[in-house]
């Protein structure tokens, strides 16, 4: 038999180096998407799979979630807002005009009452508007959701969000609150007309679930 050996690759070679350096690199990268990626996967596991007997979700689960897309977000006053800055907590998201009135009105009043049912969890949970118009809302309802913790209110075109969020079967895209992860996906949207107690007991199992992988108070 004959044994044929392996070159050694050049390591004097620039190329051959640069080569070394990018799998490197290519590795390290899936290294570290690993260890961050590890505890979300384990609170799915936890949430979705090794449920305790007789839980029920009050809203409805999204499967597969969906991943916060390159949407075009401007603060009312139409300063460009990243959609990277909406990473990082849980989002509870309503939907509505910016003349928002009567059940946008209260969709908003509970958004904002929600998120102080969670006590010390609240500062991991932030209040989303997406405005789907370019009017401006009337000055006391901007008074109110600017009181703190104020609420983060952000025009989108209606189309673009449409693609992402996506209402019951016979509602529309402004009767429900939305529910999205800390890594931007959405998984949850709660019921037109919601209990805000149920909806609250929802929120209380994502937070117990997911603690350690999401940034309080951002």
């Amino acid at each position: 038999m004959t044994v044929h050996g392996m070159t050694a690759p050049n390591l004097d070679d620039p190329e051959v180096v640069a080569r070394e350096r990018m799998r490197s690199g290519r590795l390290k990268m899936l290294l570290m998407f690993a260890i961050c990626a590890a505890p979300v996967i384990a609170s799915y596991v936890t949430y979705f799979v090794i449920r305790p007997a007789g839980r029920t979700n009050y809203g409805t689960l999204i499967q597969p979630t969906r991943s916060l897309p390159e949407l075009a977000l401007r603060t009312l006053d139409g300063a460009p807002v990243p959609v990277a800055s909406l990473r990082g907590q849980w989002l509870l998201i309503a939907v509505g005009p910016a003349n928002c009135v009567d059940d946008c009105d209260r969709r908003l009043f509970m958004q904002r009452q929600l998120r102080e049912m969670m006590g010390k969890d609240s500062d991991r949970v932030e209040k989303v508007w997406f405005v789907t118009d370019d009017a401006a809302p009337p000055s006391a309802l901007r008074a109110a959701i600017a009181k703190p913790p104020a609420l983060q209110a952000l025009r989108v075109d209606r189309t673009a969000l449409a693609r992402w969020l996506e209402p019951a079967p016979g509602a529309v895209l402004e009767d429900h609150l939305y529910i999205v992860d800390p890594m931007g996906q959405w998984m949850m949207r709660e019921p037109a007309h919601p209990d805000p107690m149920k909806v609250k007991r929802d929120l209380e199992r994502l937070l117990q679930a997911s603690a350690g992988w999401d940034r309080a108070g951002r």
